[in-house]
């Protein structure tokens, strides 16, 4: 069986919203408590994250825009312009620890403590530009990572594997022109979910051409639809990449049960899609993935998910 880090900070209760809203702190809680009542948390290497100076997160983030996000929440404001994202006094410090979780979890898998990590972060980041925060997401947690093992570890190739339901758009824009970091996403059509983005024909520029492959999936579809696509399309882009990595923005809110959208996976269809990336992860970088949580808003089909995904790693 291999080692699998859980990354986790108290800390991340304390990003809590000022209104209903369905990225709230209950996520984590169910996830800990499900974790510890299936006996899983203690089969886990625990990881607890430091706050962070800033200097990581600038590889990827704007610094006018750090100092932005910083004063909003000082003076209260309630959200970002992009008013899906919210705020408190807490948010911009919560953000930076979340970033952090995701580079101890990079620590611990590229020093050889663990074999792999799943990082149960809070707020999420696939949505996060350079510039901008929105869709719940302050800071972009997958690119972060990436950017971090190149720098502290000498990676040289990441792949970020990305299978929330909705595009990852700041990860696709971060690393539109990059020919380091390959990104791959499966979601539900654009045009028909937020944030609009992710068309089969959202490839890449310049020297990144090429390095961006987007799966939208018709509502209604399910589990077959979703390993075909990482059959045909994942598996031969890991082939021809080769990355020494693999970074997962991983959501669950494709689940048939959650509210957000109308994508039919169940608990046997992300069992199956985890297999198929340990699989991929083992034929390619030595088995290294490292999972970032980002959506899943139905705390049920949460909780069962994060379970299954967390035993698929754990396997050799």
């Amino acid at each position: 069986m291999k080692k699998v880090a859980y990354v986790y900070h108290p800390d991340y209760l304390l990003h809590a919203p000022p209104f209903d809203h369905p990225e709230s702190p209950d996520r984590l809680i169910a996830i800990n408590e499900h974790l510890q009542g299936v006996g899983l948390l203690d089969t886990l290497v625990p990881v607890t994250p430091d706050y962070p100076d800033n200097g990581e997160i600038l590889r990827v983030h704007d610094p006018d825009y750090l100092r932005s996000l910083e004063h909003a929440c000082r003076r209260g404001d309630l959200t970002l312009e992009a008013e899906d994202t919210y705020l408190n006094k807490n948010s911009y410090s919560i953000a930076l620890l979340s970033a952090a979780g995701a580079m101890a979890g990079a620590d611990a898998v590229a020093t050889g403590k663990v074999d792999r990590a799943f990082c149960a972060l809070r707020p999420p980041g696939h949505h996060a530009g350079r510039a901008v925060g929105m869709g719940f997401c302050l800071l972009n947690n997958a690119a972060i990572t990436a950017r971090y093992l190149q720098a502290k570890h000498g990676v040289s190739k990441v792949m970020i594997i990305d299978w929330d339901v909705h595009h990852g758009n700041g990860t696709q824009n971060i690393f539109w022109e990059d020919p380091s970091v390959f990104y791959f996403s499966i979601h539900e059509n654009p045009a028909f979910l937020y944030p609009g983005t992710g068309r089969r024909w959202e490839t890449g520029k310049g020297a990144g051409e090429g390095m961006t492959l987007n799966a939208p999936m018709a509502p209604g579809a399910g589990n077959d639809e979703y390993r075909l696509a990482f059959e045909q399309m994942l598996a031969p882009a890991v082939d021809r990449f080769r990355p020494e990595v693999f970074v997962l923005s991983t959501g669950f809110d494709a689940h048939r049960d959650d509210p957000l959208a109308d994508i039919e996976l169940t608990e046997e269809g992300y069992q199956c899609l985890s297999g198929i990336l340990v699989d991929l992860a083992n034929r390619s970088c030595g088995g290294k993935i490292i999972s970032l949580l980002e959506g899943g808003y139905e705390r049920e089909s949460l909780m069962r998910c994060t379970e299954i995904h967390i035993r698929e790693l754990q396997k050799d």
